[in-house]
C-alpha cells in the first residue's frame, strides 16, 4: 500500500469576460476496501455561489458547481487535492479465483446476473465493417490459451503492443473501429476498444476514470493528466481492472475515481460558458501524483 497525494489542476482562459454555467466534476474517489480517503480539498476561482456533492446513477461521487448569473470572468481555475492511502490488489500481481463456469473463454453469465449487468454487456458503438469483431477474434485466437484470465491479459498486452499512444486533450473518444483503423489513440480510446471487443463476446465491461501513479520505470503512458482504463466482470473474481494503455492488470498504479457504462459519462470536468464562440483561449490540465510507500 502507499500514501498518495494527488493535485489535479484545470484552468480555462478566455479572450473576453464570460459567464459560467453549471459545471459537473468527477474528481473525488469514494472510500472502499482498496482506498482510504483522508482528505479532499477543492479550490475554485472565481468563487462559486453554490457547491453540491451528489451520487450519480453509478454511485460515483460528483460535484455540481454554480456561479451567480451576473458573474463575468476571463479565467476559471479548479484545483482538486486528494490525500489517500491506496491498498492495491497486488503485490506483485493480484490473484483471482474464478467460478468454474467462467474459467473458459468465452463464457455466459448466470441467469440471475444478467438483469443486473444489463447494458454493460451490450456494444455501445457502431462497427459497420466488423473491424472490431475481426480484431477481437484474432487476439483471442492468438492468446495461446482459452483460460479467461489469460485471454483478458493477452488482449491488454496486445493493445499496448499494436497501437501508438498519443495524448489528446480535446473532449470526445474515438470509436473502437476508428482506433483500429488509425492505429493510434489515447488511454480512453484504448479502454473503449477493449470494452467493445469484449462486449462482442457478451462480457460485461465498464469505463474507469482515475489517476496513474508510481511510474518508477519511466515507461508508463498517460501520466500528467487523468487516466482511463476498463473493468471486466468475471464471476467469482468480481470486477477486474485492466489498463490496455500500459498493459497493466489492476495493481498499484491505478487509482479509481469513477466507473460508467461509456466514456462520455466519465468526463472529469464538464460545463459551459456564456459568451462568443471565439472567447475561449485554451485549457491547461496538470496532474501531479506523489506516492510514498508505507513501511
Amino acid at each position: 500500500m502507499a500514501r498518495i497525494k494527488i493535485v489535479h489542476t484545470t484552468e480555462y482562459t478566455y479572450r473576453n469576460p464570460v459567464g459560467l454555467t453549471r459545471h459537473r466534476l468527477m474528481v473525488r474517489p469514494d472510500d472502499s476496501h482498496d482506498l482510504r480517503l483522508h482528505s479532499a480539498d477543492l479550490k475554485i476561482e472565481p468563487e462559486p455561489a453554490a457547491v453540491h456533492w451528489k451520487h450519480d446513477m453509478f454511485d460515483n461521487s460528483v460535484c455540481f458547481v454554480e456561479w451567480p448569473e451576473t458573474l463575468k470572468t476571463e479565467r476559471l481555475s479548479i484545483v482538486s487535492t486528494l490525500d489517500m492511502t491506496h491498498h492495491p490488489d497486488g503485490p506483485p500481481l493480484p490473484h483471482y479465483t474464478v467460478e468454474p463456469t467462467a474459467e473458459t473463454f468465452p463464457f455466459s453469465y448466470a441467469q440471475n446476473e444478467i438483469p443486473d449487468l444489463g447494458r454493460l454487456t451490450e456494444r455501445q458503438m457502431p462497427d459497420p465493417d466488423r473491424k472490431v469483431d475481426a480484431w477481437a477474434r484474432r487476439i483471442v485466437a492468438d492468446a495461446g490459451s482459452n483460460n479467461t484470465l489469460k485471454v483478458l491479459e493477452a488482449m491488454t498486452h496486445a493493445i499496448k503492443q499494436e497501437f501508438g499512444y498519443g495524448a489528446r486533450h480535446e473532449e470526445g473518444t474515438q470509436t473502437a473501429a476508428q482506433t483500429i483503423e488509425l492505429g493510434t489513440g489515447t488511454c480512453r480510446d484504448f479502454a473503449v476498444l477493449m470494452m467493445e471487443a469484449l462486449r462482442s463476446y457478451g462480457l460485461a465491461t465498464r469505463f474507469v476514470t482515475g489517476y496513474l501513479y508510481d511510474d518508477t520505470s519511466g515507461t508508463t503512458r498517460g501520466g500528467g493528466s487523468t487516466h482511463a482504463w476498463c473493468g471486466v466482470y468475471v464471476p467469482g473474481a468480481g470486477w477486474i481492472e485492466y489498463d490496455p494503455t500500459n498493459g497493466l492488470v489492476a495493481g498499484a498504479n491505478l487509482v479509481r475515481v469513477g466507473v460508467t457504462r461509456e466514456a462520455s459519462q466519465a468526463i472529469p470536468i464538464s460545463g459551459g460558458f456564456v459568451g462568443s464562440s471565439d472567447d475561449p483561449l485554451g485549457m491547461h490540465v496538470d496532474v501531479s501524483v506523489g506516492a510514498v510507500p508505507i513501511r
